[in-house]
């Protein structure tokens, strides 16, 4: 019996939806024969909400309460959506506050996960009319920089329109499956994705129906709205709203600029008209105007083939994927710097949902032709907070998911029966550049001399990229375990920019490790020494005690104002004058447990 399930492409200006019918898995159409669905949801007191091109046909007259781009809002505070978008037309919920944005509209107030999940609703419901039956499961793509927010915020809109999520797909890896199992493609293949409103390029190596992603970097907030935008931008500083509502007036600027980009995909120039205004637009000057958009993309391909250690000419073949794609702009840059012509033989806007809803009909159980292993990789590394405010990864960037790792820690301190655990995201050494993703804590760890204790912890990234960690003490296995679902996500304007700090921050960002790692060595060693002192001090002679105190106040001097060298050589000097005392107390904690014992006694022992 075959089993229904698709693969649905949740995209910033369009989704689509797809399953197998009959031999090969295809995009499925609306009843006037629409592939595409505009990602745009219109709220009214009086009707259900309307989704897709009745939608989209009120942006202009009601845009207070008609929403696009909402992928756009997944995982994202307030201040970031105004910091990244100028001109939204909406009102948001004070109520809500910063960390959970939510807009008030006729239909009441909104948050970004129900928006979502009425675009979803309206695609299962596309799909079982179809494929005349219920689904029983949905392959959800989503960009492959989309953080535990975005992530999770994406699997809970599903469960809202009442999908079974049986996979979130990275969108680039999507593609692949769909070019490797249709054209049998070998090699290095960059996947160039630009949608409308975000941007990933992926490197996959296809070798004998395995698809594993090499390296992966992008922009969640890079696509073609940015595009409109900036066509919108330029022609605003021409000309002045008039007596229209500013909404309306910045509304109709985006429409034009939109249209004006498509028309410069088929035709070398285009006439701009609103009101009495009007300019020709050529392609150049449109590639001038978008230059800086184009470079953030070429950069992006720069960063994952050195990540890779890949230079261009390893690249055998770049896919197309997202209709922003379609903009000669684009493909005569990839065709640039690649030196080759990409490749377009799948329609670029349905590639990412084809790949779903192949992967979706072999995740369902579907008998398929075709054997193929999909390895995925996690964009950013993953590791836990240290003594010194130091990053320890454990899960570096770039590993194959799913996966688990494991590392043990022990305590700091004597006695210490609770241990913090931070759990950060970043390439940089320190704590305070890297993200935040959750806190939680180990209790009841039995009171040890400090380092005594062993604690796990343990990583687990799945396929859907969402991250659990689990803290274990061995003695006793007492055991504490999060689920990572922060509250909002990763400004996405700093995650290229993350990755970037770590290359250029690299020598500084290891001195200062190496420094907080002196430190530390250092400070554990005083410690010790000062509690030895209070217990045993009698034991040292005066001149013993002033070197000891001489050499302390030195290597505290350092831990300040000097560089590891210098610190590793002031712990290794008060070793060394404290060598005798610790001598001494050995010898004297032996004599007081062997005190009253017969030699025979201490023999059976």
């Amino acid at each position: 019996m075959h089993r229904l399930a698709v693969g649905i492409d949740l995209g910033t200006t369009n989704s689509l939806v797809a399953a197998r019918c009959g031999a090969g898995v295809e995009t499925l159409p609306d009843e006037k024969g629409d592939h595409l669905l505009p990602s745009v949801v219109h709220y009214s007191a009086a009707e259900p909400a309307l989704v897709g091109s009745e939608a989209k046909a009120r942006l202009i007259d009601d845009s207070a309460n008609t929403v696009s781009s909402v992928k756009r809002f997944l995982g994202k505070s307030l201040t970031e959506l105004r910091r990244q978008n100028r001109h939204l037309p909406y009102e948001f919920d004070a109520a809500r506050g910063d960390t959970a944005p939510a807009i008030v509209t006729a239909a009441g107030v909104k948050d970004p996960v129900q928006i979502s999940a009425d675009i979803l609703r309206k695609l299962a419901e596309r799909a079982e009319h179809c494929l005349k039956g219920s689904l029983e499961g949905a392959v959800i793509t989503v960009p492959a920089y989309f953080n535990d927010a975005q992530r999770q915020q994406t699997r809970d809109a599903a469960q809202l329109a009442g999908l079974k999520v049986l996979r979130l797909l990275n969108e680039p890896t999507a593609a692949a499956v769909a070019y490797g199992l249709d054209s049998n493609d070998q090699g290095k293949v960059i996947v160039f994705d630009l949608g409308g409103g975000t941007f990933d390029v992926s490197l996959l190596s296809l070798q004998k129906g395995v698809f594993e992603v090499l390296a992966t970097g992008g922009d969640t907030n890079l696509g073609g709205d940015d595009f409109d935008h900036i066509l919108a931008d330029w022609m605003r500083t021409q000309l002045s709203p008039g007596t229209e509502p500013v909404a309306v007036f910045n509304a109709r600027l985006l429409q034009i600029a939109n249209a004006a980009k498509h028309q410069l995909s088929s035709e070398d120039e285009v006439e701009l008209s609103y009101g009495e205004w009007s300019a020709c637009l050529n392609r150049e000057k449109f590639a001038t105007l978008a230059s800086e958009l184009i470079s953030r993309t070429i950069n992006t391909c720069r960063r994952v083939l050195r990540d890779a250690s890949l230079s261009v000419e390893d690249v055998d073949n770049i896919v197309l994927v997202g209709g922003s794609t379609r903009m000669p702009v684009i493909r005569e840059a990839i065709a640039e710097f690649f030196a080759k012509a990409p490749l377009s033989d799948i329609d670029p806007d349905k590639v990412v949902a084809i790949g779903a809803g192949i992967q979706a009909d072999v995740l369902i159980g579907n008998k398929s032709a075709d054997n193929f292993l999909l390895l995925d990789v996690n964009p950013l590394s993953l590791g836990i907070e240290t003594m010194g405010e130091l990053v320890e990864k454990i899960i570096p960037r770039n590993t194959t998911i799913p996966i688990v790792k494991a590392q043990e820690f022990t305590t700091f301190k004597d006695g210490q029966t609770v241990m913090s655990l931070h759990v950060v995201q970043g390439e940089r050494e320190l704590v305070a550049d890297c993200r935040s993703l959750a806190r939680f804590e180990l209790r009841d760890i039995p009171a040890m001399v400090a380092g005594a204790a062993k604690i796990r912890v343990s990583f687990q990234v799945d396929a859907d990229g969402l991250l659990s960690v689990t803290a274990e003490e061995l003695s006793t296995g007492k055991k504490s375990e999060i689920q990572v679902k922060p509250s909002y996500g990763l400004d996405s304007s700093v995650i290229s920019e993350m990755l970037q700090a770590s290359h250029d921050n690299a020598q500084v960002d290891m001195e200062v490790r190496s420094i907080r790692e002196a430190q530390l060595e250092a400070r554990q060693l005083i410690d010790a020494i000062s509690s030895a002192r209070d217990v045993d001090g009698a034991l040292l002679s005066e001149n013993e005690s002033d070197r000891i105190g001489n050499v302390i106040r030195k290597l505290e001097t350092a831990m300040t104002e000097a560089g590891s060298n210098q610190i590793h050589a002031l712990t290794e000097e008060l070793n060394r004058v404290s060598g005798n005392f610790a001598a001494q107390r050995m010898d004297l904690h032996i004599r007081e447990a062997l005190r009253g014992e017969s030699i025979g006694n201490v023999e059976e022992t």
